[in-house]
């Protein structure tokens, strides 16, 4: 066991975590002193603290243990790749698209019996962009077979009157809710709504579910923006 090689491993991921050596002790429960002195290879972790920090940052304690470790990559779950990848396209689209306006972002979200709905709200003096990327069916063990399940974004207006945003049928017959919401998102870019003309949960989502026996099954959800964007 290498004293020097592990101080410096961990002076290594103390820095490119920007962790001060006070950052760090407080993260393991010692003092700023015995960072100091494992990072100048006077001193080690105890094994248990060892294995804490190997296991933190993705290191394998048997490989460094025989002084022959390397640090490995962490794979992202696959849902938070999917959050970043998205955030990234929406940014990148409006940089490009929208040099001389800077745009803000809302959260819409909406959790009821049925549905989690998780997106974002990307708009500038002059148009909006939504991206609802998540939808989660939470409303039981439903495993009906349908024949056709549409989607409809729409924005209830004055007096109650409907304006159609988005609407996406199945493309496969005899599919499930959740088999149907596994891959399913909505893109509308250049909306031509201003954030702060909106209404209070005036954004709603229908899910309509066609069985074989012509029955429909209908959610209807509203989506909440955060922070009240329609009052900015």
């Amino acid at each position: 066991m290498n004293q020097e090689k592990i101080g410096s491993l961990i002076k290594k991921i103390r820095k490119e975590n920007n962790l001060t050596q006070q950052d760090f002790a407080k993260k393991y429960g010692v003092t700023y002193q015995a960072v100091s002195k494992w990072e100048n290879g006077k001193n080690i972790p105890d094994i248990a603290l060892l294995k804490e920090i190997c296991s933190d940052y993705n290191i394998d304690i048997n490989e460094l243990l025989d002084n022959n470790y390397t640090v490995k990559k962490k794979n992202i779950p696959l849902l938070i790749l999917i959050g970043i990848l998205t955030i990234t396209f929406i940014t990148i689209f409006l940089l490009v698209t929208n040099k001389n306006e800077s745009f803000h972002f809302k959260t819409l979200s909406s959790s009821c019996n049925n549905f989690t709905i998780k997106g974002t709200l990307a708009y500038n003096n002059n148009q909006s962009s939504i991206y609802i990327s998540n939808i989660d069916y939470c409303g039981g063990d439903d495993k009906i077979k349908y024949k056709k399940i549409e989607c409809i974004l729409y924005e209830k207006e004055k007096d109650n009157v409907t304006k159609l945003i988005k609407k996406n049928t199945s493309k496969e017959d005899n599919i499930t809710i959740e088999e149907y919401l596994k891959d399913f998102s909505f893109k509308i870019n250049n909306y031509d709504r201003l954030c702060k003309t909106y209404s209070k949960n005036s954004l709603y989502l229908t899910i309509k579910a066609t069985d074989n026996n012509d029955k429909v099954t209908t959610y209807d959800i509203p989506l909440t923006i955060n922070d009240d964007c329609f009052n900015n």
